[in-house]
Order: C-alpha cells, then structure tokens, then sequence
C-alpha cells in the first residue's frame, strides 16, 4: 500500500511531498532545510531512492541536490532544464522504480517553465497520486511569466495544454498534489481550497472548463507583480545551491545594532507590529516573523545587504532564518534577543509610532485634518477599490519611491495590517510621521471612507 505524505512551508506557500511504499520512497520537490524530510522518512521507516524535481524553481532554493547526495538517492531533473551538476535527466515518458509495485512516470508538462515535468505513482499500473510542481494547481494553474517575457504567452498555451493532458491520461478519482498554490507567487491566482483530484479540477478549474484562447488571455490579463528575489532563485538553483548552515548568528549587543544601522544594513524586529509599534531600534523595520517574512523582506531588501534580527527569543530567530534560508538569504549578520529596551545604548529611547482603524481615518478626515493616505496593496488589489485621494505606492516598491509620499501625516494601510506594519517602519525609519493602520479593508467602507472604483460609488 502507498503512502504519500505533504511537507508545509507556509510560509512561502508551498508544498513538498514524501511518497512511498514499505520500504522506499520518493521525495517530490524538496525544501532547502532536508532534515525535515528525512526526519519524516525515518518515521515512515522508509529510504529516500529518488529525489523529483518538476522544475527548476523560481521562489525558493531547492534542497534536493544536497539530499541526493546525503541519502544516495537519484537524483531526477527534468531533461529540458540546463542545470550545473550530475542528475538523472528525465524525459517524458520515463519511469522510475519506488518501492515493489510502485512506479514514479513523468508526464511532460510545460507551461510553468518549459521543462516542467509532472510525476505520476502508479501503483500496480494504476495512477494514485500525481505531482504536478506548478503545472494543474488547485483550481488554477502555474503563472507563465516567470521564464522570460517573449515566452510568456507560449508557455500560458502550453499550461493549457499540459492541463488538458493531466486530464486526459488520468482518471477522475486521482489525487493531484502540487507544488504551489497555497499563497505562492508562482500560482497564477490563489488557490481555492486544501486538496483536489482530477475529476473535480475537471469541473472547476478555468483551464479545463475554457477555450485555449479565453484562458490565455484572462490568465495574461490577471498576472500580479513578481517578487524581486525570484530572478535570483532561479540561477541559483540551477548552479547547485550550497548545503544549509543553521547555526545561530552571532549575538550582537546596543552597541553593535547601531553601528550596524549607521553602515547602512538592515535591522529586521521580528516581534508583532503591535509590539514593533510601542517601541523600537530607530531605524529598524518591522517584518513579523509570524507573517510573511521570507517572501516580504527577500522582496524588499538589496540583494545582498547584510542582515541583524531582532526577537524577543532565540527560537524566533532560529525559525526566521530556517525560512530566509529557504530563499537565499543566508547567514544573519547577527542577532539579540530580549526585551526592545535592551537593544539600544544608555541614554537613548526607543521609537515609536501609533497604530489605529479605518474608523479613527474617517474621524479624521471628517475634522478637516490633512492627512496622507498611502496604499501599498499590490495592484490588482487597488483595480477592486481604493479610497479616494489615497496615494498608491506597492509595498514592494516603497523603498524606492519614499520621495514620491507627499508631505504631512502618512495613514498608511494595506488589506489586514501586515505589509501596512512594514511600509509604517520603513517611512518612520525615513523620518516621517505615521500611522499605521492595522484594520481589514473591508472596514473602510464600514468607516464611511469614500471609495472609488469597483467597490466603490463610482
């Protein structure tokens, strides 16, 4: 009997995949930090044979050149995909022994990439579970984009077509497990739910229910921005990334934060924005180590810049590195744990900036007060509605455009909290007075803010 266990990285909204029988298995797709994976081999009692890539990866390092070699596994990349070590090249078509009676097939299926590849486990030569990386996701498919501009439309006509194939070869009951879809950016739109078969994608997903023409043309006119650091995953990966160092970063005292600050690296507090909020390094920036800190700070931040974490415990910092490994941001520069009042030197005080909702904005303007209201949702956030005279600047891109924020009183928001909790550290980091507004956008309208476009009156 088959098994087929998932690995979460929430985090970066992924998923990797141990499959087997009795004895052996394949690992699908894995993550940088491999000791989760052969942790969970050990529980199964099983040993890693073969190592699956579906493509070279465009958001995140891959860990599977470094497993295959700790484990003796072969190590499966798909033929097409120009890579800088020794692998097995699979073609379309080639089958790969598991366990007794199991079999690892590959399906060509470009679209994602144009050497993506999908696995089929057959159990006993019948299909029970198919990989499918970022070809057939959870009622949508991989963004096409991600490869090369001139590419794009070829390759979202070929994500059609591999959808089409998954469908056609397999039957309705077998269970797709991908790769993204559970808020990556690599999924074209986000995903609809926690698992999916064949038959049910049949009748839900846009690229088996629509003529090739209407889906490429609604999957090119919904593509949303890509974060910065995938244009340095993808090379990576293909060069062999390097073994992972865990090892806890240096600890660095008052003295040594700020000279840090003063060379210009980034100080990250990794404590919640409402904490962040009361007090703070000056200087620092806010990613929340519960949120999204991988993708939003390897997005934001110099490629390369020298990075010092924050945290109230050491097992925080721990966790935010396993996940900055997990995209390339290796090694913090250094670390200090504890209470914020023990980060700075004597005789300095902390920062600090207040937090507020929709409703206190409304009070506000209703006062006549000038303010500056700043929008950093992405935009296919803002075409679905934004507040009237609100300035639109991407949090991605607020690094680079904090001249462009007029002067005066900034209530910054985004759709929850979080990225407004990053845009507020970075303008007070700047010198600017703020506020963050840490409130769901769905009560700006409830406030009586004036919204302009779909949600709005408009």
């Amino acid at each position: 009997m088959f098994f087929a266990d998932t690995l979460e990285c929430e985090g970066l909204g992924n998923r990797s995949y141990l499959a087997g029988g009795a004895r052996s298995a394949v690992v699908v797709d894995p993550p940088r930090d491999i000791e989760r994976v052969i942790a969970a081999a050990a529980r199964r009692g099983v040993r890693i044979a073969l190592v699956a890539e579906t493509h070279v990866h465009n958001d995140y390092l891959s860990g599977g050149l470094e497993l295959a070699r700790v484990t003796g596994a072969r190590y499966l990349v798909p033929a097409g995909a120009s890579v800088g070590f020794a692998r097995t090249a699979v073609a379309d078509g080639d089958t790969f022994a598991v366990d007794t009676g199991l079999v690892l097939r590959a399906l060509a299926t470009p679209g994602h990439t144009p050497h993506h590849t999908s696995y089929v486990l057959e159990e006993e030569s019948r299909a029970v579970a198919a990989f499918t990386g970022g070809s057939l996701l959870i009622g949508t498919v991989g963004r096409p984009d991600l490869v090369e501009p001139r590419l794009t439309e070829q390759l979202a006509r070929a994500q059609h077509a591999s959808a089409h194939r998954l469908a056609d070869e397999l039957d309705d009951e077998v269970p797709v497990l991908p790769t993204h879809g559970f808020g990556s950016f690599c999924s074209s739109a986000q995903a609809a739910g926690d698992a999916t078969t064949i038959g049910e994608e049949r009748r839900s997903n846009d690229a088996l229910a629509k003529d090739a023409d209407t889906f490429v043309a609604e999957l090119l006119a919904g593509l949303d921005d890509v974060p910065a650091y995938y244009a340095h995953m993808g090379p990576a990966n293909a060069a062999g990334p390097a073994p992972l160092d865990l090892t806890p970063p240096e600890p660095a005292d008052a003295a040594e934060i700020a000279a840090r600050l003063a060379a210009g690296e980034w100080v990250v507090d990794l404590r919640s924005r409402v904490a962040f909020a009361q007090g703070h390094v000056a200087g620092s920036f806010n990613f929340e180590g519960a949120g999204k800190v991988a993708t939003y700070l390897a997005w934001l931040i110099p490629w390369g810049k020298p990075v010092t974490l924050l945290a109230e415990t050491p097992e925080q910092v721990a966790d935010a590195q396993r996940e900055l490994a997990r995209v390339g941001i290796d090694r913090p520069a250094a670390a200090a744990t504890g209470e914020a009042a023990g980060w700075v030197r004597a005789g300095e005080r902390l920062a600090s900036f207040p937090r507020a909702r929709f409703a206190d904005l409304a009070t506000v303007r209703e006062r006549g007060e000038p303010v500056v209201v700043l929008d950093v949702r992405r935009d296919a956030e803002r075409t679905d509605g934004f507040i009237e005279g609100s300035v639109h600047i991407p949090v991605h891109e607020l690094p680079g455009r904090i001249g462009e924020v007029p002067d005066g009183v900034v209530w910054v928001h985004c759709a929850g909290g979080m990225r407004a909790a990053i845009a507020a550290s970075l303008l007070d980091a700047a010198g600017r007075d703020v506020v963050a507004i840490d409130d769901g956008f769905e009560a700006a309208t409830e406030a009586g803010l004036g919204l302009a476009g779909p949600l709005g009156t408009d």
